[in-house]
């Protein structure tokens, strides 16, 4: 791979960055606030190849008057000093950024892993209205650390995709992260009351209901799940961002 290789390669990767940076594919790697810095790294990267190239450009300029009468210059000594065809391998991840964006983590990583709801140092203000449109992972912290006190009675409204453990059970998931889809863990909301009779795993549904006391816990590290008595589920297209970062926030 020879400087100018380097420099394309280079330019491809920075504008593949801006092209995740620009769209909703970079949520399916990094959390959003990383934005911004996947668009300033692209930035560099294409800055880099362009002044790779420039001045592979200048030196080859300069140089080449000299090599074409000096009878001693030996073309198989710029041969032998070439970098290795291995060094090709970094397009592959390129090709992978470009051509193959994964899917978000869902269910078959949710009933492997266990919960990883944490009790918050506090609890925001919640609107007054009725139901509480609030996120799954705010529920479940309220619901299991609060004891649903912050509801105040009324019912709340969140969303989330549907995973089934080995006994059929249905919870509802989303996936927190703290940086990257790397390190995703799920915080589940056990589902009661009036379930859908026909639960796809990996569906989303947008679910309003009420608090329930009643607590259950993940087989895979005991950590407390709490229930949520539905009184209305609906199925929803996949969110923009499938994942939820506001539990490290």
């Amino acid at each position: 791979m020879n400087r100018q290789a380097q420099a394309a390669v280079l330019f491809l990767v920075g504008a593949a960055l801006l092209h995740a940076g620009t769209t909703n594919l970079y949520l399916r790697y990094v959390k959003a606030g990383l934005q911004p810095l996947i668009l300033a790294a692209g930035a560099v990267l294409i800055v880099a190849a362009l002044a790779t190239a420039w001045y592979e450009w200048r030196a080859r300029t300069r140089t080449k008057p000299t090599q074409d009468h000096d009878p001693a210059h030996d073309p198989a000594h710029d041969h032998a000093h070439r970098e290795p065809r291995i060094s090709w391998l970094l397009v592959l991840p390129l090709l992978a950024l470009i051509l193959v964006a994964p899917p978000a983590l869902g269910s078959y990583s949710a009933v492997r892993a266990g919960t990883a709801l944490q009790q918050p140092y506090g609890y925001m203000k919640l609107p007054k209205s009725d139901p509480i449109p609030l996120n799954l992972v705010d529920y479940a912290g309220r619901a299991v650390y609060d004891h649903g006190r912050s509801f105040g009675g009324r019912s709340v409204r969140f969303a989330g995709f549907v995973a089934l453990d080995k006994s059929g059970a249905p919870y509802l998931v989303r996936m927190a992260l703290n940086c990257c889809a790397a390190d995703a863990q799920p915080v589940k909301v056990a589902l009661t009351g009036k379930i859908p009779p026909v639960l796809q795993p990996d569906a989303w549904l947008q679910v309003t209901g009420t608090y329930t006391a009643r607590v259950t816990h993940d087989p895979v590290n005991n950590g407390p799940i709490p229930y949520l008595e539905v009184t209305q589920a609906k199925p929803i297209p996949v969110p923009s961002d499938p994942y939820d970062e506001s539990w490290n926030n």
